[in-house]
């Protein structure tokens, strides 16, 4: 990884700031981008010369500007790592979350992803890794618009590693399904079961960034339960109450 010039958009706080602390401490020149740029400029006096920041708002029309932007910054890309997401419980169906939801998860992700795709297509290869969740394995009631765009995701990331081997483009594509990771996303007052740290998460993603995984589920536990939960039949799933 030494050297590498790598990407995180959604970098300001929680996984996509651990990984990367870890890109910076493996040697790597960093470019990190996300709303809020106070926060970015904290990691940049953490490690002086090796990080170059950027404010990028993926629900922004224009987003792929400052993307590229960046990449000019950084003096080129290795590895495009995106976390910038966001999802609620919202069983009343609000709208304005539903909406905002598919607008970042799905809209936004997916002119990032590209804008990334297309540029190591015409550099001859590069990395891609982003961060979806296990609940895009099934729907899940409490959280439709979450579950939904996170299945988009899902199929998003093996459409592009298909489409890059058909192509033969040297592009490595990379999907990161965590459980419940404690961080800001999952702050209020319902309680999550099986909780991990956002560091110990960040650890298993620069794991699997190197080694170039296809898929990859966090932890053990949670790779159990999407097991368990494929089993069930349709029928039943719909049945099932996950809401009090």
């Amino acid at each position: 990884m030494k050297d590498k010039r790598v990407v995180i958009v959604g970098a300001s706080s929680g996984i996509g700031r651990e990984v990367a602390r870890l890109f910076l401490k493996a040697g790597c020149m960093v470019g990190v981008a996300a709303r809020r740029e106070n926060r970015l400029k904290e990691l940049a006096d953490e490690f002086p010369g090796r990080v170059v920041c950027q404010q990028i708002d993926v629900t922004d029309a224009d987003c792929v500007k400052p993307l590229e932007q960046l990449i000019g910054k950084l003096g080129g890309m290795d590895i495009y790592f995106h976390v910038a997401g966001m999802g609620h419980q919202n069983t009343g169906l609000d709208p304005d979350i539903e909406n905002r939801t598919v607008l970042t998860n799905v809209l936004g992700f997916t002119s990032m992803i590209d804008s990334a795709f297309n540029y190591f297509a015409s550099r001859g290869g590069g990395q891609i890794g982003a961060v979806s969740s296990i609940a895009g394995t099934r729907g899940i009631g409490p959280a439709p618009s979450y579950s939904a765009t996170k299945a988009f995701q899902n199929k998003y990331l093996e459409a592009l590693a298909q489409l890059s081997h058909s192509r033969r483009l040297g592009i490595a594509v990379t999907d990161i399904r965590p459980g419940f990771v404690d961080t800001a996303l999952l702050d209020g007052d319902f309680r999550y079961p099986m909780k991990m740290k956002a560091e110990k998460v960040a650890r298993a993603i620069f794991r699997a960034l190197k080694r170039k995984q296809a898929v990859v589920t966090i932890d053990w536990r949670y790779r159990l339960l999407v097991f368990f939960w494929r089993l069930v039949p349709s029928p039943l799933w719909r049945r099932m109450r996950l809401v009090k």
